[in-house]
């Protein structure tokens, strides 16, 4: 008998529903094709251990199962309770009429229990377009996949409660999640808190205009200055996500298998990989791509801590993501992109010892000009803001008074975001300053003529590069989307000049 049960397969983001087509004839023989891998082949003596222990068993003849398309490589250990629930159905040991209705997925255990898979959410999407009934995943994925609407999700602990469905020997009820509920429910929760830094006031400005415009930044200081600190509550201060936010990063972190027994992602990510991470990890791929940590902080913040530490060639993957706000992963067969949309959060120490050339400490010229040699030009090119971080003072520490909130800080940013949405409204690729062309900052960052003499003379005086003409222009119309105010002014490409330390003449000295 001919049974075509239905899984999924994901490539980037996207899934592509597999059938499984199980035939069993006259003869002895397991032949499994449509270019499974490894783990996939060795389904076989899962699924005969799991059915055995249930009180099922693999049938003694020529069992034949394709899995199309039969030119796309299958991966990992997902299809178990797809092929198992296809032999059960081909061998007529449960009924077979509803079997095609459903997509399927789980890895079996020997006992029948079932583990956790990846990429249910976007197999939950796909599943919807292409109108299936339901979809049956193990119990750690429902919440995860019940997100999606008008789709019957079913979170079983074995194979015996999918047999038992589709016997109809048990009344089994599909997840329901409020999706909206769910999502508004935790959008406004904050691990870490500005409040919890004393001092710093000048620092937490910068964030707060970073965080405004969507400007990458770069923190340099001594240890204990408070830079890793600092980094973590950038989310915090970030405008909510919107529920199109969250469930594109979600789906990302559900292909990635990083979602452990939760729906929406209602947070936006902060990622923090070591500088040891290799060029692969960061940017993503392997010989099955995976999306890497650029991907995984779509939407949030990506920090690198120690920046000069990571290795030259893996800093130079993130050049073409910064810049285009995508990754493309090419293999032979076939091409992936991820999204990677993030703002990045750098820090560094100014020298090998750690400190700045300030008298107390013995660090020449020449030696924080080789640290920083490790970072190459056109990378801190695409960084908006430099900024200096020194260690806050006794006196600071030990004050009573409760510095401001993030919540706070966080209305603030809002304001202007929604400033800079009106304004790019007829631009569909431009959400926030920080994406602007050279062409745009013409159009959207005219200065006056004050303005302008201020910003001559300031590059004059302090050496400042070409490069960062329009940085300043871009981190100064920030400036002014924070205070409302609709041409950018002096005191506004004054207080922009200062986050450009890294391009002043002499700084090391």
């Amino acid at each position: 008998m001919l049974v075509k049960v239905f899984g999924s397969t994901v490539f980037g983001v996207e899934a592509t529903t597999i059938t499984v087509e199980v035939n069993i004839d006259k003869g002895i023989g397991y032949h499994l094709v449509g270019l499974p891998d490894n783990a996939v082949k060795e389904s076989s003596f899962r699924i005969a251990a799991a059915l055995k222990n249930i009180g099922y068993q693999l049938p003694g003849k020529k069992i034949t199962i394709n899995m199309a398309p039969a030119d796309l490589r299958k991966e990992g250990s997902a299809y178990d309770l797809t092929l198992a629930i296809g032999i059960l159905a081909a061998s007529s040991q449960i009924n077979n009429e509803q079997v095609g209705d459903y997509i399927i997925m789980g890895e079996l255990s020997l006992d029948g229990t079932l583990q956790p898979i990846k990429g249910a959410l976007p197999i939950a999407i796909k599943a919807r377009e292409e109108g299936f009934k339901g979809f049956f995943l193990p119990i750690q994925n429902v919440k995860e996949a019940a997100v999606v609407n008008d789709l019957d999700v079913y979170g079983v602990e074995s194979i015996k409660e999918v047999i038992d469905f589709f016997e109809g020997k048990s009344d089994l009820q599909p997840t329901q999640i409020d999706t909206r509920q769910e999502f508004m429910k935790s959008l406004d929760f904050t691990e870490f808190d500005f409040s919890d830094v004393k001092g710093q006031e000048s620092i937490k400005r910068c964030m707060e205009i970073a965080a405004a415009g969507g400007h990458n930044i770069i923190l340099i200081g001594p240890p204990g200055a408070g830079k890793t600190m600092l980094a973590k509550r950038l989310p915090g201060i970030l405008p909510p996500m919107t529920l199109r936010e969250a469930l594109e990063t979600t789906k990302i972190h559900s292909v990635a298998g990083k979602i452990k027994d939760s729906g929406l992602m209602s947070q936006r990510p902060f990622r923090n990989p070591h500088h040891s991470a290799s060029a692969v990890s960061l940017v993503g791929g392997g010989s099955y791509p995976q999306p890497g940590e650029i991907s995984l902080a779509h939407n949030g913040v990506l920090f690198l801590d120690e920046l000069p530490e990571f290795d030259r060639k893996v800093l130079e993957v993130l050049r073409q993501p910064l810049e285009d706000r995508e990754v493309t992963i090419s293999r032979a067969k076939f091409t992936v992109t991820y999204p990677s949309s993030f703002m990045l959060v750098a820090s560094m120490n100014p020298s090998p010892s750690g400190y700045f050339n300030d008298g107390t400490h013995n660090v020449s010229s020449n030696e924080m000009q080789r640290y920083m040699g490790k970072i190459s030009g056109p990378l801190l090119d695409r960084i908006d803001i430099h900024i200096e971080v020194t260690p806050v003072p006794f006196e600071k520490l030990s004050q009573d008074e409760k510095p401001e909130s993030s919540h706070q800080i966080r209305e603030r940013v809002i304001k202007a975001r929604d400033i800079q949405t009106k304004r790019f409204e007829h631009l569909p690729t431009l959400n926030y300053n920080a994406q602007m062309s050279t062409k745009q900052i013409r159009e959207f960052c005219v200065l006056d003529e004050p303005s302008k003499e201020l910003l001559k003379k300031a590059m004059d005086r302090l050496g400042l590069s070409a490069r960062a003409y329009d940085r300043i222009l871009k981190v100064a119309r920030t400036i002014a989307d924070l205070e409302n105010a609709p041409k950018i002014q002096p005191h506004h490409v004054s207080e922009a000049i200062q986050y450009r330390s890294l391009d002043r003449e002499g700084w090391f000295s």
